[in-house]
């Protein structure tokens, strides 16, 4: 009985350093930047960058991630310090759950899950490790305790009369910030419709239906299928709009995007992408996509990566917004980083301020800027959003 005792107590010391060390490495080695920090920003682009009063990011995945978002930290994009330091408004903290091993852009099946041994390494509760929708809940308590211990600075938006405040609040104190919760892939419902509910009581205001693989709800860009929306991926989505939730057709197949279109009664986003005007694969927005979304009212957001723009440089990512406000107009177009997403970004949000040089050089009004860098962001929220 000793020795078994003794092999126990070994076996939970290498689980316990196992969780202080791996995750951390892991974090590391997924989350780069190409560009880092201190950032050279002309005197024209600061100033104006300062003058923007709603400053707004759509996509990132630091909540998979067991980082302390309350310390600065040096790796990674995204935490409550820069958000601070870069006067970010709110930051969409979006939700994985599930990814399969080998992942790519091109196709993928769900038979395999690289997500599960990151979460038994990070020491989430048992009751993660095997089920996708207490992973979800799991990430949305973790930013609530954030808010928790942040003496203040920062809070999570859920309805239209909080943002509101929120925005007031601001005025009277710069040094706040806020998230805003959505999940990547609505595996995370475990096939469950009433699930819906579940993740909207736990903060989730926006989805989308698919990520890296086919599921329930439909085919992914990166899928097999190809196919549309389900039977019960077309009552998804209108749950989903009857309660006020945003719907994402970030890395939804274009079938999908066609039948999200043809039944939406509220306006979608994409959350982080690029275009395919300039930058042509599998996972962007056709100019038709793009018109589609323009015409609910909805907004695509431009990520900061290179499978989204063809570059890691923040002039690709200004070169897609570009191409987006002459195909639609500047109203309908948004930041959509996809910081902390596995992936080498451009900039960490330290750097945002270098978008606004960008798009100076493009000879993007200074008005649009602000529409882009949060204005329209802030619109669509404020129209969307339940009202409590």
């Amino acid at each position: 009985m000793k020795k078994i005792i003794k092999v126990l107590l070994i076996l939970l010391g290498c689980y316990f350093l196992l969780t202080l060390i791996v995750p951390t490495v892991i974090d590391k080695i997924k989350n780069t930047t190409t560009l880092l920090p201190p950032y050279k920003i002309s005197s024209e682009a600061k100033k104006l960058y300062d003058s923007l009063n709603f400053k707004a990011d759509m996509h990132c995945d630091a909540l998979l991630w067991n980082r302390n978002l309350l310390t600065k930290n040096t790796y990674g994009h995204v935490d409550i310090p820069r958000l601070l330091e870069a006067h970010v408004a709110l930051q969409a903290f979006t939700i994985v759950t599930k990814s399969p091993k080998g992942q790519n852009f091109d196709k993928n099946d769900g038979n395999s899950d690289q997500i599960t041994s990151l979460v038994i390494a990070q020491g989430n509760p048992v009751k993660t490790w095997f089920n996708l929708t207490e992973r979800a809940l799991q990430q949305c308590k973790n930013l609530y305790k954030f808010a928790k211990k942040s003496n203040g600075k920062f809070r999570v938006i859920t309805s239209k009369n909080q943002l509101e405040k929120y925005i007031l609040d601001k005025k009277n104190n710069t040094e706040i910030t806020a998230g805003f919760i959505g999940v990547e892939g609505a595996h995370a419902l475990s096939k469950k419709l009433e699930n819906v509910d579940v993740l909207y009581n736990a903060g989730v205001r926006m989805m989308a239906p698919t990520h890296f693989f086919d599921n329930a709800l439909g085919g992914s860009a990166h899928g097999v299928s190809g196919e549309g929306l389900t039977d019960f991926g077309k009552k998804v989505i209108a749950k989903m709009q009857e309660k006020n939730m945003l719907v994402d057709v970030a890395h939804a197949s274009p079938k999908m995007i066609d039948d999200i279109l043809a039944m939406t009664k509220k306006p979608i986003i994409d959350s982080h992408t690029g275009v395919k005007g300039t930058c042509d694969n599998v996972r962007n927005l056709s100019d038709k996509h793009i018109k589609g979304i323009a015409k609910t009212g909805g907004l695509i957001c431009i990520a900061m990566f290179k499978k989204a723009t063809c570059d890691t440089t923040v002039k690709s990512t200004a070169k897609a917004i570009k191409y987006v406000i002459d195909l639609v107009g500047a109203d309908f177009v948004a930041l959509g980083s996809d910081f902390d997403g596995a992936v080498e970004a451009s900039i960490d949000v330290t750097g945002l301020p270098l978008i606004v040089e960008e798009l100076l050089k493009l000879g993007v009004s200074k008005n649009d800027i602000q529409k882009i860098m949060g204005g329209n962001v802030k619109r669509l929220l404020l129209k969307s959003l339940p009202t409590n």
